[in-house]
């Protein structure tokens, strides 16, 4: 009975703990406040939403500022380049490399990050030809399974940043899609934008609840 009532009080902690982290806020609240944030940015970037369907009809392509939202993940991607494959990646293991740049898309007090905030990048939008070492990972795809664990941890890694080597789920979604070749040309590198919600981010993004903008390429090795 002990046990049971000493389990309860830490569990209480626990809670307590963070909701204060929260300011109170309810799961559904921040949620909903993350829902606004992504709303805003769609709206003040003038992009055009289309849907799957709309998406598949176009050749699974988009135009320009166009971001189909896939609706089971919550996910708003637009594709710049599939890549210079001649198919997307079928069953197996593939070391890729990625390069990125992670931009919070909403205002949080509480984490010391305001909407547009660069947290971590590994290239530099506006000159490519600046870059750090690429984010290695290991691609396994299996029938409709994607995983990936990233295989570097030094301090700018998104290993070294978020303390994980999983690979978050939005940065696997766009490679159904994408066709991801060894060339290294900028013109030819698969490359996506992508409007990520917490629950398909990193592990900082899910457990705090703020979405994230990425500009990715993949390069398979």
């Amino acid at each position: 009975m002990k046990k049971n009532y000493l389990l309860w009080a830490v569990t209480a902690l626990i809670m307590l703990a963070l909701q204060s982290c929260n300011n109170g806020k309810t799961y559904a609240e921040m949620k909903e406040e993350e829902a606004d944030a992504i709303h805003k940015y769609i709206v003040e970037n003038d992009i055009e939403e289309i849907s799957e369907a709309e998406f598949a009809a176009q050749d699974s392509v988009t135009f320009e500022n166009q971001y189909v939202l896939l609706e089971e993940s919550g996910v708003y991607m637009h594709i710049d380049n599939r890549g210079p494959g001649k198919e997307v990646l079928k069953d197996g293991t593939y070391d890729m490399v990625a390069r990125f740049v992670e931009i919070a898309l909403q205002t949080r007090s509480d984490l010391g990050i305001t909407a547009g905030d660069t947290l971590l990048a590994n290239f530099h939008v506006s000159n490519p030809s600046y870059t750090l070492k690429g984010e290695d990972f290991k691609l396994t795809i299996s029938g409709e399974s994607y995983s990936a664990s990233f295989t570097r941890s030094d301090s700018y890694s998104m290993y070294g940043m978020y303390g994980t080597v999983a690979v978050p789920s939005g940065w696997l979604i766009p490679l159904r899609y994408l066709k991801p070749g060894k060339m290294t040309d900028s013109g030819e590198i698969a490359r996506v934008k992508l409007i990520v919600p917490h629950s398909e981010g990193t592990s900082s993004a899910t457990q705090s609840v703020y979405p994230c903008f990425y500009e990715l390429t993949y390069v398979k090795l």
